[in-house]
């Protein structure tokens, strides 16, 4: 049940159904625009809306695979194919050729398909094709008869191409009789040289002036504006042009048996091809739905046979459509109605989007119930409703005699009788038009019985006993449009949970209203009013400073985030570094325990046998106290021990002239070329060099490896140990995810791969990207092969083909 009769013209979905007109491309879609009627029936508006979202993802996807013209209107030329001894013009029937051409592409295009794809779609071929309907057949017959100018091939029959062989060679034989003779007359001075030949009353003919016309025998035919020139036909070439014409009229007579021929044999599937042709219509219909859909952003969010409204950043389409034209966007509508807060009060100053707000909720209801996608977030739900009431704008009438108060309350007496809990109202400046303490409490009774109804709606209002009822009353929530209270500037948001204040009083200062003028008005509508306006306003502008304090807030607790990681793994790295010490120490304490008992058991065997005497059992002991202080002594010595300046300079220099005399090998310390990283040859293979970078593993060849002194490795290691701390906040805090490689060669690539992956695994990322492009998939290759040997490596993929596909690697950390 709709209320007005004019709903679509209060909502603006007039202007939506002749934008789908446009974007039809035939006559037979545009009848089904008109046909368009707002429906309750669940299962058809789900059946409606899956139509249109899968001819979205054809568009989308495919856009090239599924024909977009040639939808022509044939039914006139099949009402005139049903007529017995009637037949179709070659015009025709080259229009029947190239729509049912489009219908088969349309055919072909889901029968190429898999069968689960598009499953509406085929439903709707299944319903409109019969086993009857031999479309390949049809077009044959058409193909052999008719060309793709639209007309009759010379080959349609035997006669035909017969005849126009001849009329072929008599109009040859003709021209050269006529050039002959026109050169003639040329040469004489009869004619310009301009002149040529030409046709008059279908009979060729040459041009000559008109006092030269005696001069060759024949007939006129016609004579230009002037009077000047006169076109003749010579006696010579009368019975040429005459056997022309009577083979052109053999001619008409052949093509009219051929088009009648052909038209009897379509005749018979004409009430299966007016199917085809409503398949067509209705093909083109849902492609101008999906066309609409793909212009406002429109989806099919998840919908419930309930009522409910969770619309999350909703526009209103052609709101969106103009400011699309202007380089503009829409504020976009969060707005909830469920069975807890079915009735929305929805307060604010003037121009601050609450009508707009009121028909944005109306119309996408409404468009999404004649079955379109609607312009909001993927994880809104709609739900569907039986009726749908408005009052929007002044419906004063001259001719009823009805003023703008009477006709609201004619309007909310329709509400209240037919009112339910599958109705959805929209109210625009409730209670207005009348005297305002009458006009509140009128406004007050009805909603209270609109809230007994069950029904669910919106209402605009500025009244403050309506904020004060929706506040506590059950079933009603208030709203309100956001409004910049410092600057007085309208912000265009819904914000549902308080009322908003009208900021009458701010907005007369803003405008210039005098002082004077505004502190009287104050002391008119008592402090209390005014102190309810005051405390909305403070309140906006408190929130607007904790929402500012919020996104600082949030900022500084991400920081605190990365430093707390950046803690954590710290405190991990030096509790591993702890549990390796202690179980060295333990293994060195087994193993001094060990010589120790040995040493005491050699001890008291050797006093035994020298039959414990007190001096020798002495001196025996002060053996085993200088064993023990000998081993503490070896083991501080072993560990802190440092080689004279001497001994560490030999050492030194012998190394250097191993860097350059010897060659690399197994335990070599390296250092790539032009790069930074140093390592430890693990393994040679061939040409190449198994390293080891820190706790990473690569494989380079050996000619871009130098050997590097123990000196320089450990005064390189020394050096970065020295800023890890720096190095590992400067990497948590910059670290990107993302590493580009295009461009560069594949040992260049590595290296950048192994810098890359070991920051990324110093600050812990679960996943990585790696852009390489595709080419011929040499350096993808490379690169994936490489990263095989990363233990940490969970494994690598394809990223999605809308973001580079096989140009680019995903990464999976373990």
């Amino acid at each position: 049940m709709l209320y007005p009769q004019n709903i679509e013209q209060k909502l603006g979905f007039d202007r939506i159904r002749e934008h789908l007109s446009e974007l039809c491309v035939s006559s037979l879609g545009r009848a089904f625009v008109n046909k368009i009627r707002f429906a309750d029936n669940y299962d058809l508006i789900q059946k409606m809306i899956r139509q249109v979202a899968e001819m979205k993802d054809i568009l989308a996807f495919e856009p090239q695979a599924f024909p977009s013209q040639n939808y022509l209107d044939v039914n006139l030329q099949l009402s005139k194919a049903a007529i017995e001894g009637a037949f179709l013009t070659e015009e025709e029937f080259f229009d029947l050729k190239l729509s049912l051409r489009t219908i088969q592409e349309c055919l072909r295009f889901f029968d190429n398909k898999e069968p689960e794809a598009y499953p509406q779609l085929r439903e709707l071929v299944g319903t409109a094709f019969s086993a009857d309907l031999n479309l390949r057949q049809i077009l044959d017959s058409l193909d052999k008869v008719i060309d793709d100018r639209g007309k009759l091939k010379d080959n349609a029959s035997p006669e035909l191409q017969s005849i126009r062989r001849r009329i072929q060679s008599q109009e040859i034989d003709l021209r050269k009789k006529l050039e002959s003779i026109l050169k003639n007359a040329r040469a004489n001075g009869w004619i310009s040289d301009d002149f040529s030949l030409t046709l008059r009353g279908g009979r060729m003919v040459i041009p000559i002036a008109a006092e030269h016309k005696r001069k060759i025998k024949g007939f006129v035919h016609d004579e230009s504006d002037t009077g000047k020139t006169v076109f003749m036909e010579p006696t010579e070439v009368l019975e040429a042009n005459n056997e022309i014409r009577e083979l052109e009229s053999a001619e008409r007579r052949e093509i009219i048996r051929i088009l009648m021929e052909l038209t009897t044999r379509v005749r018979p599937h004409v009430p299966v091809l007016r199917k085809a042709y409503t398949f067509l219509g209705i093909i083109d219909f849902i492609r101008a739905k999906a066309r609409l859909a793909i212009e406002i952003n429109g989806i099919a969010p998840l919908s419930l046979n309930s009522q409910i409204v969770d619309w999350k950043n909703a526009v209103h389409p052609l709101l969106f459509l103009s400011f699309k034209k202007q380089g503009k966007k829409v504020q976009p509508l969060t707005i909830k109605l469920d069975s807890e807060e079915r009735i929305l009060l929805i307060s604010g100053p003037n121009a601050g989007g609450k009508s707009v707000t009121l028909k944005t909720l109306g119309l996408v209801q409404y468009m999404y119930q004649c079955g379109l996608l609607v312009p909001m977030s993927e994880y809104s739900t709609i739900g569907i409703f039986r009726s749908v009431f408005i009052d929007i704008g002044d419906e004063q009438s001259l001719e009823n005699d009805l003023s703008t108060y009477s006709s609201h309350l004619t309007n909310m007496k329709y509400f209240l009788i037919n009112s339910d809990r599958k109705t959805l109202f929209l109210i625009d400046e409730f209670g207005t038009g009348t005297e305002p303490t009458l006009g509140g409490a009128i406004a007050e009774s009805i909603l209270e019985d609109l809230n007994r109804s069950g029904a669910y709606g919106a209402i605009n209002t500025h009244y403050t006993n309506l904020k004060t009822f929706a506040d506590k009353t059950k079933g009603l929530v208030n709203g309100a449009m956001r409004y910049d209270a410092e600057h007085l500037e309208p912000l265009y948001e819904l914000e549902i949970g308080k009322p908003g204040s009208s900021f009458a009083i701010e907005i007369a200062y803003k405008i210039g209203l005098p002082k004077a003028i505004i502190d009287k008005s104050k002391q008119k509508i008592g402090n209390q009013q005014v102190s309810f306006e005051k405390l909305i306003k403070e309140l906006e502008i408190e929130k607007k400073v904790f929402a500012d304090k919020n996104v600082e807030n949030a900022q500084k607790q991400r920081k605190l985030d990365q430093l707390l990681e950046q803690y954590n793994s710290l405190k991990s790295y030096l509790e591993t570094e702890k549990k390796t010490i202690l179980n060295t120490a333990k293994i060195q304490a087994k193993e001094l325990i060990k010589n120790t008992n040995q040493k005491i058991e050699a001890t008291i065997k050797e006093i035994r046998e020298q039959g414990a005497e007190k001096l020798a059992t002495k001196e025996i002991r002060q053996d085993l106290v200088d064993f023990q202080q000998s081993l503490v002594l070896d083991k501080v010595n072993q560990n802190t021990k440092k080689p004279t300046p001497k001994e560490e300079k030999e050492k030194e220099e012998r190394e250097e002239i191993e860097v350059i005399l010897g060659e690399i090998s197994v335990g070599s310390l390296v250092r790539i070329k032009g790069q930074e990283a140093l390592g430890e040859v693990l393994s040679l293979r061939g040409k190449d060099a198994e390293i080891a970078i820190g706790d990473l593993k690569t494989t380079v060849k050996i000619n871009r490896l130098e050997k590097i002194s123990r000196k320089e490795y450990k005064q390189k290691i020394s050096s970065s140990t020295k800023i890890v701390g720096v190095d590992m906040n400067d990497k948590m805090m910059n670290f990107s995810f993302n590493l580009d490689l295009r461009g560069k060669r594949g040992e260049e690539a590595l290296v950048e791969v192994d810098k890359f992956m070991n920051d990324a695994i110093m600050v812990g990322y679960d996943e990585l990207r790696i852009v390489h492009g595709k080419g011929d998939g040499i350096l993808r290759n490379l690169i994936r092969q490489h990263l095989r040997g990363y233990k940490q490596v969970a494994g690598t993929q394809d990223e999605h083909a809308d973001r580079g596909g096989a140009g680019v690697t995903l990464v999976s950390m373990k």
